[in-house]
């Protein structure tokens, strides 16, 4: 069931009407009614692609929030998300959807955070904690601590993800067995922390914290790197298929999984590659250095070291866990 609800948005200069989307709650099969209070009494998700919509997915199949609205500036993803159960209702305004909003989870590209934010704090609630499901942190958790009133904002990255995107693409389990890093400061309100840590918790979630510096650090040799290699990959072969000479007809299942992840969104890799721009020109130095080393060994004909070097790195590939893939999926938008 849906309806379309006029909203009159007030605030001075650029007021406006924006038309909600408003569908009856809908229960997926199985899902048990809450015996007591649910956890949020009133999530808002603001950006309805893969992990914003599976977060609202989780949240509904396991009774955790009173009401859930969602916003996406695409009115596609709008209708999906509420014809799929994900939101109550979902509206082209964040500002619309935090209104009253207990937890709000900011699922939009790194480089729509502090627009997003700026839009949504004159409508938020005393109280109400922000929290998000970006790549990068430091960027996110300085804008956080200088916008959000009372320590409120809570930055967070759940480690999860799939090659689909959208609505459609969204998991009530995506993030069961999953790891959630949070990068909380100083200044941040450790009721608000535990707040967002006991929601994670609840989707499946293991959540684990450090700060924005170590993440960002890390995550530009774990997730941002390969796709940089990846992207750097395909652009080389379309040169070559400039050139007369298309090799997709030939790439074979190693190819594939290589470059799995150059079908990301390029909005949400090109705000990741300059919010952590430092990581991770860091990084791809110490790639260009490795690769200048297998340079030398292959034009010296050096065997050996060649075998040493792919045996070690084997072995370390080896030593991967078999969990959920992770961030190198993820797409947010």
């Amino acid at each position: 069931m849906r309806e379309t609800d006029e909203r009159s948005q007030q605030g001075g200069p650029g007021s406006r009407t924006v038309a909600v989307t408003v569908a009856s709650r809908i229960e997926p099969p199985g899902a048990a009614a809450s015996s007591s209070s649910p956890l949020v009494q009133r999530l808002a998700i603001i950006g309805l692609g893969l992990i914003g919509a599976s977060v609202g997915l989780a949240c509904r199949a396991r009774g955790l929030a009173g009401e859930i609205r969602g916003a996406d500036e695409d009115p596609d993803h709008c209708a999906q998300a509420v014809a799929l159960g994900v939101v109550d209702w979902a509206a082209a305004d964040a500002a619309v959807a935090v209104e009253g909003a207990d937890i709000v989870l900011l699922a939009v590209p790194v480089g729509a955070m502090e627009p997003t934010i700026k839009r949504i704090v004159p409508h938020l609630d005393s109280g109400a904690v922000v929290t998000d499901v970006g790549s990068v942190k430091g960027l996110v958790a300085a804008v956080m601590e200088r916008l959000l009133p009372g320590g409120n904002g809570v930055p967070g990255h759940p480690i999860t993800g799939r090659e689909k995107s959208g609505p459609h693409a969204a998991s009530a389990e995506l993030f069961v067995g999953s790891k959630c890093v949070l990068t909380p400061s100083a200044s941040t309100d450790p009721a608000a922390v535990l707040r967002v840590r006991t929601l994670w918790r609840a989707i499946g979630s293991e959540v684990l914290e450090m700060s924005p510096t170590r993440h960002d650090d890390i995550f530009a040799a774990v997730s941002h790197l390969p796709h940089v290699v990846s992207y750097a990959l395909m652009g080389a072969m379309l040169d070559l298929a400039d050139g007369g000479d298309d090799l997709r007809e030939f790439a074979a299942g190693g190819l594939k999984d290589f470059t799995r992840v150059a079908m990301s969104h390029p909005v949400m890799w090109r705000d990741i590659c300059l919010a952590n721009r430092q990581p991770i020109l860091k990084m791809i130095g110490q790639f260009q250095a490795a690769l200048d080393h297998l340079t030398v060994m292959i034009n010296a004909e050096d065997g050996e070291g060649l075998y040493r070097q792919f045996a070690s790195a084997k072995a370390y590939r080896e030593g991967f866990g078999n969990g959920n893939d992770g961030d190198d999926r993820k797409r947010t938008a």
